[in-house]
């Protein structure tokens, strides 16, 4: 009896001291370190970065409680960015530079190279910074289109109900504008939903709300997404934005600046951040149509119905694929729990 006490007690120290020992070699965190993505590190300078690119008219100011709640929702977006592009890396889908190239190449288009280098500057980018962000975008919408969008199947048949229950809407009376708008609002509303579940609660929030949209869409990033990820009007974020086609006769009752910039817009063209009654506005031309019935047989008809299918299904299962991503990678956010703990320290 005496020695199976004996043995207990040596496993009961052995399992004590292999405890300190784990606990002992467990690594430190580096403190510029906010977050950890499959052994991924995210350091706080690219936060800095991002948040610098995403508000490029934010001045410096001490880290305010809307400042942090910023900054956590980025590297929420950098957390999804990198498991995403693991993902691309593990099924080779990671861009060429060719690809790469030819993307930076469009951004460069409408300026001088003093003008562009001015964008760059203003949100803290260089030109590799610039290439490395088209290289991850480009990645990730590789992997979407294998993983999710080459696999949505819209038939003949998805076409024609769609068309049988929606024929009203093919018999233009006058030429109309198919626009996708996001909105922000500058004042908090409990039915708003989005996927980030990101609200503006006063002016200033929704000021910069929409200047880190605006500047993510000039940077190349998806409108739809954006729209689904932040648009505070609930009845067409899901859509990604898409509000369906406006009668040119409807702009005349808008005002004169909402009225030029949505005549002036190019079809798939985003318009400057523009102010309403109700927040914050971009808006987004998807096409101009001209007057008359359209009938099913029409080719033009065919495809806006089917690219409309496809999206809502793109962007449906989209969101149930970062869900399923985010619960099979191993990601710690050390920046929340610095956040959280700085509070919970001001209450003691």
């Amino acid at each position: 009896m005496e020695c199976v006490v004996t043995s207990m007690r040596s496993l009961l120290l052995f399992t004590l001291a292999l405890s300190v020992l784990l606990v002992s070699c467990k690594p430190s965190v580096p403190d510029n370190v906010v977050a950890v993505v499959n052994d991924k590190a995210i350091t706080m300078e690219e936060l800095a970065k991002f948040y610098k690119s995403s508000f490029p008219n934010q001045p410096s100011v001490k880290e305010d409680d809307e400042i942090l709640r910023q900054k956590l929702q980025l590297l929420r977006d950098m957390i999804d960015s990198e498991i995403m592009m693991q993902r691309a890396e593990k099924q080779s889908l990671i861009a060429v530079d060719a690809d790469v190239e030819a993307k930076l190449n469009e951004f460069r288009a409408p300026y001088t190279q003093e003008e562009f280098q001015k964008q760059l500057e203003a949100r803290g980018f260089t030109v590799d910074d610039l290439k490395t962000q088209i290289r991850r975008d480009l990645s990730v919408r590789r992997l979407f289109n294998k993983e999710i969008t080459s696999r949505v199947n819209i038939s003949d048949q998805d076409v024609k109900e769609f068309y049988e229950q929606n024929k009203a809407g093919f018999n233009l009376a006058e030429p109309q504008f198919h626009i996708a708008q996001i909105l922000v609002t500058p004042r908090a509303d409990d039915e708003v939903r989005n996927l980030k579940n990101d609200n503006a609660t006063d002016a200033e929030s929704a000021r910069r709300k929409i200047q880190m949209i605006d500047a993510r869409l000039k940077q190349g990033e998806d409108f739809a997404m954006l729209a689904q990820n932040y648009s505070e009007d609930s009845a067409t974020n899901q859509n990604g934005g898409d509000i369906g086609f406006i009668p040119e006769s409807a702009l005349a009752n808008a005002s004169a600046d909402l009225r030029r910039v949505v005549t002036s817009l190019q079809p798939g063209q985003n318009s400057a951040i523009i102010t309403t009654p109700e927040g914050f506005r971009i808006f987004r031309l998807i096409s101009r149509e001209p007057a008359g019935q359209r009938e099913l047989n029409d080719p033009r008809v065919q495809q806006n119905i089917r690219s409309t299918l496809v999206n809502r299904k793109d962007q449906l299962l989209q969101a149930a694929y970062y869900e399923i991503a985010r619960n099979e990678a191993k990601v710690t956010n050390y920046y929340a729990e610095k956040v959280l703990g700085a509070a919970t320290q001001k209450k003691e």
